[in-house]
């Protein structure tokens, strides 16, 4: 671990919360001339106060301890890229459309991988009112559900989260293009039509 990095991030992070030296230390109940000291770059801080550094400051630990924030390379978050992520602790579903880092209940989430629909993972599409009716004739047990239904338009998505015991349909107002996908929480996420895995 290069002190003098962790200083400098543990600064700059310090300045865009607009705290000063004094009401970190505060917040951590350590003295200032700790925090001096760590961005001076004479000490890095304690593993047993990482966690709460961590909270105070909005950054991950190992950010913390690599001394910088390297950001993302831009890319548009083009829809055509979207990713979804699901917590295998707590069923927590995320996505994003562009390079990112996501954890929950500390654990690092890998993007879930898109297999093409198949029975009995297939989407039913009927178009009702102006809108899409989706449904999926699939079992919606406690041990055995749709999670979610998602929409990707060229400059929307469309989330639908369902629960067991619930029927497995879902109605989205009919978009102009886009992709279908569905998650089931033992096999994993489909694709409605075409896919290229």
């Amino acid at each position: 671990m290069d002190c003098s990095k962790v200083g400098k991030l543990i600064s700059n992070l310090r300045k865009e919360k607009g705290m000063t030296q004094k009401e970190l230390a505060d917040v951590m109940n350590i003295s200032d001339r700790t925090i001096s000291k760590w961005e001076r770059g004479i000490g890095c801080p304690d593993v047993s106060l990482l966690h709460e550094l961590s909270n105070i400051l909005g950054v991950n630990i190992e950010k913390i301890l690599v001394g910088d924030l390297e950001p993302n390379g831009t890319d548009g978050g083009n829809m055509k890229r979207i990713k979804f992520y699901v917590c295998p602790t707590c069923g927590n579903a995320l996505y994003c459309t562009g390079g990112s880092e996501i954890s929950c209940c500390g654990r690092k989430l890998s993007p879930l991988m898109t297999q093409c629909e198949e029975s009995p993972h297939e989407i039913s599409v009927n178009e009702i009112e102006g809108d899409f009716y989706l449904t999926i004739q699939h079992e919606m047990t406690k041990q055995h559900y749709i999670s979610f239904v998602a929409y990707a338009s060229y400059d929307r998505v469309l989330f639908i989260k369902l629960y067991p015991e619930q029927a497995a349909e879902v109605r989205f107002p009919k978009g102009n293009g886009g992709e279908i996908y569905f998650y089931c929480n033992k096999h994993g996420l489909y694709k409605k039509g075409k896919c290229n895995v």
